[in-house]
């Protein structure tokens, strides 16, 4: 199975990371997309490959879509292709997690309309300008859209974007054991 994490240079490292790894570790493919394929950088200087530009992204073949934050979503919020990859998950109801800044792409592409959810402190009037149920809490889930303000909520976002992912080991053994 594989997700998706969407970004550019300046993300929050931790927020692009922390994801990253914990997906992989439970047996996810991770793709990394970028305006163009290569290394982005982060705030604090770690270094991601993005294995795909938006414009490679065949978002059908992904069960789930990560945004992290920083300064990241404000650079790409406003590219069509990633408002309609955006767009894409919510239209097919796979799970989306946007943490940070992340939850502007989503505002951008006009889906957070009643929607319950948080994001960092500065997005707060954004999101609800949007139409969105802004909540101050260290991870907010409305159906499959998992929202998270800032690095030290990391813990929580993930156990709840865990929790929306179907089990790798699940899926295997009904294939082979039904």
């Amino acid at each position: 199975m594989r997700v998706l994490i969407m970004s550019a240079d300046n993300f929050e490292d931790t927020e692009l990371l922390v994801p990253l790894y914990r997906l992989q570790e439970a047996g996810y493919e991770v793709d990394v997309a970028a305006m163009k394929r290569g290394t982005i950088q982060g705030k604090h200087g770690y270094e991601v490959q993005a294995e795909l530009s938006f414009a490679d992204v065949d978002p059908t073949i992904y069960k789930a879509l990560i945004l992290p934050g920083g300064k990241a979503p404000g650079v790409i919020r406003n590219n069509p292709k990633v408002q309609a990859i955006a767009t894409h998950f919510f239209a097919c109801n796979k799970p989306v997690g946007a943490i940070c800044h992340g939850p502007q792409i989503l505002i951008s592409a006009g889906l957070m309309h009643n929607l319950r959810s948080t994001c960092y402190r500065t997005v707060a009037k954004e999101l609800e300008d949007a139409g969105a149920l802004y909540e101050d809490r260290e991870v907010v889930v409305d159906g499959l859209l998992v929202t998270s303000r800032q690095p030290g909520d990391l813990p929580a976002f993930m156990r709840e974007v865990m929790r929306l992912l179907p089990k790798c080991e699940a899926a295997v053994s009904q294939v082979y054991w039904g």
